[in-house]
């Protein structure tokens, strides 16, 4: 399907290819299937005496170096998480909750690890989503691969994701991490994913995962994905 005809019928409908019809419980549904393999290492995020506002912002806002527009997980943000960090401008960010008996409730599981917050792009002219997911259980702070490795074991890979070591956040406070580049085909036509984990001093694991609709999308969403790894930090909300 060619990304134009994708991209009018997402208009028409309401970007129902992502949200594949499902509001339950006041949010829109993870997206489908997703997959691993071909896809590109993203460039990780700088660390040390880089500035999360560098640089000179693109399409949408999002371009090489988005620029730090409020932040999400702390105390007084719409989602209260492990971990905080910057949202690129415009990217709005909306807690995710379901009922344990709720009939979708399995959609928001993954890996041992819970949907807890979806940060929309389209408000800044891309259709995809941040997606932070925490981990059900504590973890061990050097356990990052082991994580997201459970979280990529809910996803259908077209072959080996690539996995690489990086640091999330900047100077003494940074943590550990390590991210999946991958490749979906959800329309028959691939399209890259990406993905980090951490897991903070207290235990908490979480994942960040930036999902869109075709590959475009995703590059130009990038650096809102980069800002988000470079400002991660964690969090006193719980």
């Amino acid at each position: 399907m060619r990304r134009g005809a994708v991209r009018a019928a997402v208009g028409a409908i309401g970007a129902a290819v992502l949200v594949a019809g499902l509001t339950a419980c006041g949010t829109s549904q993870p997206d489908g299937a997703k997959a691993g393999g071909g896809a590109q290492d993203p460039k990780p995020a700088a660390t040390g005496t880089a500035s999360p506002t560098a640089g000179t912002a693109g399409a949408a806002g999002t371009g090489e170096g988005a620029k730090a527009a409020g932040s999400v997980g702390g105390d007084g943000s719409e989602c209260r998480l492990p971990v905080s960090f910057a949202l690129a401008k415009d990217w709005k960010p909306k807690p995710v909750k379901v009922e344990a008996d709720d009939q979708f409730a399995a959609l928001f599981k993954q890996g041992g690890m819970t949907l807890a917050c979806e940060i929309d792009a389209k408000p800044a002219g891309n259709i995809g989503f941040l997606r932070v997911w925490v981990a059900d259980k504590p973890a061990a702070p050097g356990d990052a691969r082991k994580v997201l490795e459970g979280f990529m074991s809910g996803e259908k890979a077209k072959g080996a994701p690539v996995y690489t070591d990086l640091k999330a956040g900047t100077g003494a406070s940074a943590l550990p991490a390590v991210q999946a580049a991958y490749e979906t085909a959800p329309l028959d036509e691939a399209k890259k994913e990406s993905a980090f984990a951490v897991v903070t001093p207290a235990g908490a694991a979480v994942v960040v995962h930036l999902g869109g609709l075709d590959s475009v999308e995703h590059d130009q969403m990038l650096p809102a994905y980069r800002l988000a790894q470079q400002s991660l930090k964690p969090s006193d909300a719980r």
